[in-house]
């Protein structure tokens, strides 16, 4: 499966500090520099796709010693939008996400391993539609630095495909359309 997830939104980037020079950042959902999106085949002719509009998180980073990272991103399932309202309808009910009885989506990391300065290996518990399954992908860091208000940040992206049974996702959409692809793009405040 591959897997994404990107730097900002989905709270944040990298898994749990044991080292006390890890910093702590909140995923800047304001400013609309975090994203959680989604791709999926439409019989195999196309790509339908989407995001989440609604999700917070955070992650610890530290950028030379790289242990003590973690990250943890919750997602308002009903927020979901693929800009066509009756597919949107549809996408949340029953069928598929079922929001009224699943509001929210969680990626809690268990473990963070750097092969090099820019790009880690990332662990971690997903939940989606009730179901709890333990998932890895890369994630790439594209940069951190000052911001222009005096404060510090970071950014990191990341995608996964995630075969929609294993979620307990059974709507038969054809055989092109068994995964989905998760796109995580954060970008994160220090705390």
């Amino acid at each position: 499966m591959k897997k994404r997830l990107v730097s900002a939104a989905l709270s944040g980037v990298m898994m749990l500090s044991a080292t006390a020079n890890a910093a702590d950042y909140v995923i800047d959902t304001q400013g609309a520099h975090a994203f959680v999106t989604f791709k999926i085949k439409h019989l195999g002719y196309s790509w339908l796709h989407g995001r989440f509009n609604r999700f917070d998180g955070s992650f610890s980073y530290d950028a030379k010693a790289q242990t003590g990272s973690n990250i943890l991103v919750n997602i308002d399932t009903a927020s979901l939008d693929s800009n066509h309202a009756e597919r949107d309808k549809h996408l949340r009910g029953k069928g598929f996400l079922n929001v009224d009885k699943y509001p929210t989506a969680t990626f809690k990391s268990t473990n963070v391993k750097f092969t090099d300065d820019d790009t880690a290996t990332v662990t971690g518990d997903f939940t989606l539609h009730g179901v709890t399954k333990r998932i890895t992908f890369k994630m790439d860091k594209v940069g951190e630095g000052q911001d222009p208000w005096g404060g510090y940040r970071a950014g990191f992206e990341g995608e996964t495909s995630l075969k929609l049974t294993d979620y307990g996702i059974d709507y038969n959409l054809g055989p092109a359309s068994t995964h989905v692809d998760i796109g995580l793009s954060i970008e994160g405040v220090r705390k």
